[in-house]
């Protein structure tokens, strides 16, 4: 099929950057994950376990490489005997069940050595630039025991287990982009195959998640001796890698807008190319039916008790049963099918059915979508110059534009301004405090944007239309920041939130899901309001399996599960 020409447009960045849409974001085929293993596949990369060093206790190294056509990457994985006492998801952890770092090429004794030294200790520790991700995992103690004492006596862990948790293994952090002397991102970023968002630590889960395996059937093996079994492989496929992600996740979308607009940018416009076809061929319809009951199960699947997913949750269920009530008319074989459909979405079902609807609706059209997703890394080194030549006028209105809906907010209210952002003295972690409760507004973070603009907004409307913004500036330094993002915003109109940050009422969640969903992770699970569980490629083959054919949708699970 040929791309059709777009004459539905993107939808307004007013609609979609609304902090309840953005939370109620669902993974599709432009997400980090899937673009990796369709290029693993496309590309026949191939993976060996060069290493395994665990004793029989749980402690010691193994190495996995990635071997692509023209480069090489190895997870160096460290396994560690951690006392339950010490266990903890928090950012303060000192120790884990395990911690990796993805190694540029493959690492020699020397290079092992140097990060055995130092992997284990994570922030503790110092890394160099031949490394290029940092990373740790703790057990889903409960489930890791079941699989672990299962096997050692020669049977299957329970299926319905594996499926209340999802994962043998949760990460807490996976750092990349220079942290702790890692590589930066512009050592890596004109490589084809690390030139998307995150691949590196995509690559790096990918191959964790080999390894927990390998680990789980290890431990088994040491306790059950020769009555031990294997994991079953589609047993295996079921389970993911978890991820626990806090505050600190937040703070990324605020402070990266050009790259933020380009993800929001490339998902808008796939769904405009899609909505914008006249005719669905019956293989694309077929398609879509057979996914969407996938996706059915996969939301009967989905478990969380934090009462405001809860209630999504059963919101999303009925959504679903409309939408395939409304399919049974055969709305797909008529003109204009997928605008028809998400119309009709748009005025029946809620944000999250709408998004999902949005995202499903992409899945028949690899040559209309994939291709964007080389255009949501961000290349613009000058984005970040602020153009002092501009006039007091073209900023007015470009503040009004993107911030038109902020401006009749009262932030004299304690209401509009409850909240402060903030980093932590220990970890140097973001955090949000309660601005009236706490001493922390001296140290506040400019992550309130839309407080700021209409600040900025106010300081200049006795300015003349035509002065220079440098004019301006010289005698309002505090207001470069906003400046700077107003200018921005007029060439990254997804970059900005259209929500109050700071408020009263915020749900940093949300944020923490926009993010997530653009990596593909699927079953959020919220603790509050301020962190959030995950399951990442759950489904997906392991590298010995993967090949073109199940390189995709292995998110969606089989109906037959």
């Amino acid at each position: 099929m040929s791309r059709a020409a777009t004459s539905v447009s993107r939808r307004a960045p007013d609609m979609v950057m609304r902090l309840s849409r953005l939370g109620s974001l669902h993974q599709c085929r432009l997400s980090f994950m899937r673009v990796l293993t369709r290029r693993l596949a496309s590309e026949k990369w191939r993976f060996e376990r060069r290493e395994f060093e665990v004793d029989d206790q749980g402690v010691g190294h193994a190495v996995y490489t990635a071997i692509g056509p023209k480069r090489s990457y190895s997870l160096v994985a460290f396994a560690n005997d951690l006392p339950a006492e010490k266990r903890s998801d928090r950012v303060i952890a000192e120790a884990w069940d395990a911690t990796f770092a993805l190694f540029d090429g493959v690492p020699t004794q020397a290079d092992i050595d140097r990060l055995a030294r130092n992997v284990p200790l994570q922030e503790a520790g110092r890394i160099s630039e031949s490394e290029l991700s940092l990373s740790r995992a703790n057990q889903s103690v409960r489930l890791w025991d079941h699989v672990v004492a299962s096997l050692a006596s020669g049977r299957q862990p329970d299926v319905a287990q594996i499926d209340a948790v999802g994962y043998l293994m949760r990460t807490t952090a996976v750092y990349g982009s220079g942290k702790f002397g890692a590589a930066d991102r512009d050592v890596i970023a004109d490589r084809e195959e690390l030139n998307g968002p995150f691949q590196a630590e995509m690559l790096s889960v990918y191959l964790t998640r080999a390894f927990v395996r390998d680990l789980v059937e290890h431990m088994a093996h040491m306790k059950g001796g020769e009555t031990a079994v294997s994991l079953d492989p589609k047993l295996a496929r079921r389970l993911g890698i978890g991820n626990s992600t806090g505050l600190g996740m937040a703070p990324f979308l605020i402070n990266h807008p050009v790259l933020f607009n380009n993800w929001i940018m490339a998902r808008e416009e796939a769904i405009a190319r899609v909505r914008s076809l006249p005719k669905a061929g019956n293989k694309d319809i077929a398609l879509f039916h057979d996914l969407l009951e996938r996706s059915v199960q996969s939301v009967h699947q989905w478990r969380s008790e934090h009462p405001v997913q809860r209630r999504k949750l059963s919101v999303l269920k009925h959504d679903l049963s409309a939408l395939k009530e409304y399919l049974a008319s055969e709305i797909l074989t008529r003109e204009n099918p997928w605008d028809v459909l998400y119309l009709w979405a748009e005025q029946n079902l809620s944000e999250e059915g709408q998004e999902l609807v949005a995202s499903l609706m992409l899945e028949p059209y690899p040559e209309l979508v994939d291709g964007l997703a080389h255009c949501m890394s961000d290349s613009r080194a000058d984005a970040f110059r602020i153009d002092g030549g501009r006039t007091v006028g073209e900023l007015r209105d470009q503040i009004a534009r993107t911030f038109g809906w902020a401006l009749d907010i009262d932030w004299s209210v304690p209401q509009s301004c409850a909240r402060a952002w903030y980093t932590s003295e220990e970890k140097l972690e973001p955090r949000l405090g309660e601005r009236f409760e706490e001493p922390i507004a001296d140290y506040e973070q400019p992550l309130a944007p839309a407080r700021d603009a209409c600040a900025a907004f106010g300081a200049l409307e006795d300015w003349p239309a035509d002065t220079p913004i440098s004019a301006f500036l010289l005698l309002h330094p505090e207001h470069r920041h906003t400046i700077r993002r107003a200018q921005i915003s007029a060439s990254a109109p997804y970059g900005e939130i259209r929500d109050n940050t700071i408020s009263s009422d915020v749900m940093p969640i949300d944020m923490l899901r926009a993010k997530l969903s653009f990596f593909g992770a699927t079953h959020f699970d919220p603790r509050s309001d301020r962190w959030v569980r995950i399951c990442m490629y759950a489904g997906a083959p392991y590298p010995e399996d993967l090949s073109e054919k199940n390189a995709d949708f292995w998110v969606y699970p089989s109906v037959a599960e």
